[in-house]
């Protein structure tokens, strides 16, 4: 069953740039993943800043793959000092 996932990230005053420039990187790797069917970075468009990725993985285990390289645990690694808020991530299946 297909997985999707949401998550918020919040910058931190003054780390804005850092934080989108973190988000940004990991897309590409990201998006060429087997188990990824899509992979895309939103900005909220209105206060307070905030950037959201959703993806939509072929199954969990396809997620708990990316949960494990290296790409996505250096963006783990980065994101409590640039974050104002902890970090998060819902993991859901369509219901309609």
């Amino acid at each position: 069953m297909p997985l999707d996932i949401f998550i918020r990230f919040e910058p931190k005053p003054g780390k804005n740039k850092q934080l989108l420039e973190e988000l940004t990187r990991v897309i590409p790797p990201s998006r060429a993943e087997p188990g990824c069917v899509r992979i895309n970075l939103y900005e909220s468009t209105r206060e307070p800043l905030a950037y959201f990725i959703h993806s939509e993985w072929t199954d969990e285990q396809a997620f708990e793959i990316h949960a494990e390289l290296p790409h996505t645990k250096y963006l783990l690694s980065q994101l409590p000092g640039l974050m104002a808020n902890p970090f998060h991530a819902a993991r859901t299946t369509q219901i309609a």
